[in-house]
């Protein structure tokens, strides 16, 4: 279909390759990341097309390079020249650049997308079936770490690797074996202390113990790994939601974090969606959370398209840990969202007169012309609580009000607040954020 030499053709050069010298020869190995999505929105008739149209960008990108197609989405360059070898990212930034423009696929203009590994024949190395190990770490990575880019091969990378296909494989098992669990942390007024909210947190089960997200974050770099993840959570929240809706508890939302995986998969609405349907759930108690770090990083003009979609689809969008990257307000005006929450940063040093009260109460201002609520995040003392009050903000969440807690603890903590009883603020620390 593609015109392009099959698996066993690649294959095959490859195995002429083992005599080589050391430093003649380079692979680039490189996914279309958005096939599936088009074959699924289009049909194959799009999906081939776009083959086609990546297959025919490639090999004239690379050329006098060999193109070969070795898998549905996946192809392969083999690289002999020793201009190329020299700068095989120059070599990649080509390929990105000739896929980048839009072409026609079945009467849809379609962008393709794709993330390029790369590794050259070196010293290191056993042979061809080392190179190849290599050069897919190298793409495994780059798809970690956004995809729509390149990475080459380094020393460190295969044990880097290694390590994080451990933690993926045990975040797998937990999945399959239903040890994933969500806990709460609530959203207070600051004034009367009355839950509007809560966020929803991931802990993973084992035996007795239960680690926090943060233990196995690295997993989560696994775009494929992350959306199941995102699914289960929407899936348990969905539930839960369910719940505390027929007990007659009234709140306003639960915030789920969601991932550039997500996001950059572009099926994250229909997953929540279809979650809330099964337990009917109306899409108004949800807030989806992207941190600014996803808002702003690799990609981020495909992450902020997902959000702009999100919204246009009537999903609430929270813009986790604001201060902590680069976005600035004047994004907001381009991709807006619904919530700013404060990252713990700032809170922390809210000194009077100094830096962050300044900024801060400088954000809430121009966020409530906006239309934006703002929550303040880590909240630890009634010093802080009283600061943020004072310039203006009027909700927060932290260890001064409750830890994220099990879903029964919640549902006691939402009754005994829909009920009008106080109740003092949970005070024991999970070590858990």
């Amino acid at each position: 279909m593609t015109g392009c030499p099959n698996r066993a053709a690649y294959h095959a050069a490859l195995s002429k390759l083992e005599s080589a010298a050391v430093g003649s020869w380079a692979l680039l190995v490189l996914d279309l990341d958005n096939l599936k999505v088009v074959n699924d929105t289009f049909g194959h008739h799009a999906g081939d097309r776009l083959l086609q149209v990546a297959s025919d960008r490639i090999s004239e990108a690379v050329s006098p390079g060999r193109t070969f197609r070795v898998g549905g989405d996946e192809f392969a360059v083999i690289l002999e020249a020793s201009d190329v070898l020299r700068d095989l990212e120059k070599i990649a930034d080509e390929v990105l650049s000739a896929l980048s423009v839009a072409a026609d696929c079945g009467g849809h203009s379609i962008v393709p997308r794709a993330t390029i590994g790369g590794a050259t024949f070196s010293s290191d190395d056993a042979g061809v079936a080392s190179v190849r190990q290599n050069a897919d770490f190298a793409l495994y990575h780059a798809k970690e770490t956004g995809r729509g880019g390149f990475v080459r091969y380094w020393a460190g990378l295969r044990s880097n690797m290694t390590r994080r296909m451990g933690a993926i494989r045990d975040l797998s098992a937990a999945l399959r074996e239903d040890r994933i669990e969500a806990h709460y942390q609530p959203i207070f007024r600051l004034d009367t202390r009355e839950i509007v909210g809560l966020e929803a947190l991931c802990r993973m089960r084992i035996g007795d113990n239960l680690v926090s997200a943060a233990s196995f974050h690295e997993a989560t770099a696994d775009a494929q790994v992350a959306t199941m993840l995102t699914a289960r959570m929407m899936a348990l929240v969905a539930a839960d939601l369910r719940r505390w809706l027929d007990l007659g508890i009234p709140f306003q939302h639960v915030g789920i974090n969601v991932s550039s995986a997500d996001l950059s998969g572009g099926a994250v609405g229909q997953v929540l969606a279809a979650a809330l349907e099964r337990e009917q759930v109306p899409l108004t108690h949800v807030i989806l959370e992207v941190t600014e770090t996803v808002y702003m990083g690799r990609g981020d003009q495909a992450i902020q398209q997902a959000i702009r979609a999100l919204r246009a689809d009537g999903i609430r969008v929270a813009l986790d840990d604001f201060g902590t990257g680069f976005a600035s307000l004047t994004h907001l005006l381009t991709v807006p969202v619904d919530v700013i929450k404060i990252d713990k940063l700032f809170v922390d040093h809210l000194e009077p007169d100094g830096v962050s009260v300044t900024i801060v109460e400088g954000l809430i201002r121009t966020a409530k012309k906006m239309g934006i609520r703002i929550v303040a995040e880590g909240i630890e003392t009634e010093e802080q609580v009283e600061q943020l009050r004072a310039i203006g903000c009027a909700l927060g969440q932290g260890y001064i009000f409750s830890p994220a807690v099990n879903r029964d603890t919640t549902t006691a903590l939402l009754l005994g607040h829909a009920q009008g009883i106080s109740r003092p603020p949970i005070s024991t620390r999970s070590g858990m954020g």
